[in-house]
């Protein structure tokens, strides 16, 4: 049971698979489902603070060295913020929650960081997406929901 549940927020955490893979590896391993959907959300709201960090610290020592990056990075910075006014909160909830490959918190993260939204505002807007999305792939692996529909 303690490696079905190391496997689950192992895969939650993972960049491709998110909780969209952990979920479902969980309840096919058979264990609880609230359990699961606990330790799914945990371990993929936890790549924000690591991922959030390193791109902290890898735009001051890493990518400054890169010519014209700083200017790159206020460029899409500068064109993003009516975007980000407009959408921001809500529109990052939205990116996390849909349950799509590369719509996660890692996405949601690096582009949170590469908008220059606020830290804060971006870790509440990922962790109500990544608990939308916990609560939508829940549903379809229980087979309450269907997320494809077969003509």
């Amino acid at each position: 049971m303690i490696e079905a549940m190391f496997l689950v927020m192992l895969t939650s955490a993972a960049p491709i698979s998110e909780l969209r893979g952990g979920i479902p590896l969980g309840v096919a391993l058979g264990l609880e489902p609230a359990l699961v959907f606990v330790l799914a959300v945990l371990a993929n709201m936890a790549v924000f603070w690591p991922g959030r960090l390193a791109l902290v610290l890898c735009a001051r020592k890493v990518f400054c060295r890169i010519p014209y990056f700083d200017l790159y990075l206020e460029r899409v910075q500068r064109r993003g913020q009516p975007k980000v006014e407009k959408y921001g909160f809500l529109g990052l909830v939205f990116l996390v929650a849909l349950p799509l490959p590369i719509t996660g918190a890692y996405t949601g993260t690096v582009l949170s960081w590469l908008l220059g939204m606020n830290w804060m505002k971006s870790f509440i807007a990922i962790t109500i997406g990544v608990l939308v999305a916990g609560i939508v792939v829940m549903l379809a692996t229980m087979g309450v929901i269907s997320l494809a529909t077969v003509p």
